[in-house]
C-alpha cells in the first residue's frame, strides 16, 4: 500500500496505481500521442504498422470488418458511410464511399469460412433471390447518390452517365430524371434535359423539383430562342447592307479587290450614308502615301463628293516637312490602276469620279493615293516603272 501525506504532515493509506495507468503516466506526452494514433478510434493519420515495423493488428481488423457479411451487407455499409458524407456536403467522400459499395456488388459472394468449427459457428444459407433484391435496392441508391455527387461538384457527364445507370436498374427513379436533366440544363443539352424532365413528370407530376426545374429549362429556350433570332435578324441586316453597298459601288462603276492579308482597318470601311440606299453618298477610307519621305496620313471618312485639295488643305502644312516642299499647288498625286500601273489624280477631281474611271480598284477596302512633291515625281514614276514595267496614264481635272 502506498503512503501519502497530508497537509499536516501525517501519512495516510492509498491505493497503488493499476500497472496500466502507471505505464501511461511514465510516457511524455509525444509518446502518448504516437501510442493514441495506433488505435483507429483516435488516429489523426494513418499507421499501417504496430510502430516496431510490424502490421497493426488494430487496423487490420477495422478494415477487414468493412468488407464482413455479404455482398449486400458490405455495400449497405459503405452507402450508409456515403450518406454520412453526403449529408455533411462531403462530395468527394461521399462519392468514394459510393465508389466502394458498388465495387462490393460486382465483387465475389463471401460465404462462410469452410475451415470453420465450433459452438459458435452458425450455419447461414443465402437465399440468392431475396439477396439480388437488396442488391439492386442498394445499387440503385448508390448511382443515384453518386449522381448528386457528381452534380454538385459540377462534373455533369458523370452525372448523366449515372443517372442512366440508376435507370437501368430502375427505369421509374424520379430523381435520376431530375439530376439527369439538371445536368443537361447546365451543359445546355436542352432537348435532353425536355425528356428528363418530361419523363419524370410523366410519373410524377406534382413533384415539385421537376416542375422548378421545367420552368428553367423553358425560359432558358426561350432566352436561347431569342439570341438567335436577334443573331439570325443581326445577320440578315449585315447581308442586306452589303449588297446595298455592292449595289452602289457597281452602279458607279468603282472595282473592288480582297488580298489575302488586309490591313486593320478597326472601324473604318466604305460605308453608304444611308446604308439601305445605294445612291446616298459613299465614304473611303483613304491612306495618303508620302513615298520619298515614307511617311502617310490616313483619312477614315473621305466622301466620294470631295476633292483631294480639301483634305490637302487641313493636313498641310506637314509636321515633319522641314523644307516646306508639300504645298497643294507643288505636290501632285498617283493612284495604281487596275492593271498595276499608275493613274494621276486630278487634285480637284472628286474621290467619286477617279474611283469611277474604271481603271482603279480599291484593294482590302482602303484607298491609297500617293502624293509626291513635283520635283521628285518623274524620278520616283521611272523608278515604280522599272519594278513593275507599267506604264503612265493621266486623268486630269
Amino acid at each position: 500500500m502506498a503512503q501519502q501525506s497530508n497537509p499536516n504532515g501525517a501519512q495516510q493509506a492509498s491505493a497503488d496505481m493499476p500497472p496500466a495507468m502507471a505505464e501511461v503516466k511514465s510516457q511524455s506526452v509525444d509518446e502518448l500521442l504516437k501510442e493514441m494514433n495506433r488505435m483507429p478510434l483516435f488516429m489523426t493519420q494513418l499507421d499501417e504498422t504496430d510502430g516496431e515495423g510490424g502490421e497493426n493488428l488494430a487496423l487490420e481488423a477495422l478494415k477487414a470488418m468493412a468488407y464482413e457479411g455479404t455482398r449486400a451487407e458490405v455495400a449497405e455499409n459503405f452507402r450508409q458511410q456515403g450518406n454520412e458524407c453526403a449529408r455533411a456536403k462531403q462530395w468527394v467522400d461521399a462519392k468514394e464511399f459510393y465508389n466502394k459499395a458498388i465495387a462490393a456488388l460486382k465483387g465475389p459472394q463471401n460465404h462462410r469460412d469452410p475451415d470453420a468449427a465450433g459452438p459458435d459457428v452458425i450455419e447461414v444459407e443465402l437465399d440468392e433471390e431475396e439477396e439480388a433484391k437488396k442488391e439492386k435496392v442498394i445499387e440503385e441508391a448508390c448511382y443515384v447518390n453518386r449522381a448528386l455527387c457528381n452534380l454538385e461538384k459540377k462534373n455533369y457527364r458523370s452525372c448523366i452517365l449515372d443517372c442512366a445507370a440508376t435507370l437501368r436498374v430502375n427505369p421509374s427513379n424520379i430523381k435520376a430524371f431530375y439530376r439527369s436533366g439538371t445536368a443537361c440544363l447546365a451543359l445546355d443539352k436542352l432537348l435532353e434535359a425536355t425528356w428528363a424532365c418530361g419523363r419524370g413528370l410523366a410519373i410524377d407530376s406534382n413533384n415539385a423539383p421537376l416542375i422548378a426545374l421545367h420552368t428553367k429549362i423553358a425560359a432558358r429556350k426561350a432566352y436561347i430562342e431569342s439570341v438567335e433570332k436577334a443573331r439570325r435578324a443581326r445577320e440578315e441586316k449585315a447581308a442586306s447592307e452589303r449588297a446595298t453597298l455592292n449595289l452602289a459601288l457597281k452602279s458607279r462603276n468603282i472595282l473592288t479587290r480582297m488580298s489575302g492579308q488586309p490591313p486593320d482597318l478597326e472601324d473604318a470601311a466604305i460605308k453608304l450614308e444611308d446604308v439601305m440606299d445605294p445612291s446616298s453618298t459613299l465614304t473611303f477610307p483613304v491612306i495618303l502615301l508620302y513615298p520619298t519621305h515614307s511617311q502617310s496620313d490616313f483619312i477614315k471618312a473621305f466622301s466620294e463628293r470631295e476633292k483631294l485639295d480639301q483634305h490637302l488643305d487641313y493636313i498641310f502644312p506637314l509636321p515633319w516637312d522641314e523644307q516646306h516642299v508639300y504645298t497643294i499647288e507643288n505636290v501632285e498625286a498617283y493612284m495604281e490602276t487596275a492593271a498595276g500601273g499608275l493613274i494621276k489624280v486630278g487634285k480637284k477631281m472628286s474621290l467619286g469620279k477617279v474611283l469611277g474611271s474604271g481603271k482603279t480598284e480599291i484593294v482590302d477596302g482602303l484607298v491609297r493615293i500617293s502624293v509626291l512633291p513635283k520635283d521628285k515625281a518623274a524620278d520616283w514614276i521611272e523608278e515604280f516603272k522599272k519594278r513593275r514595267g507599267k506604264a503612265i496614264s493621266y486623268n486630269k481635272s
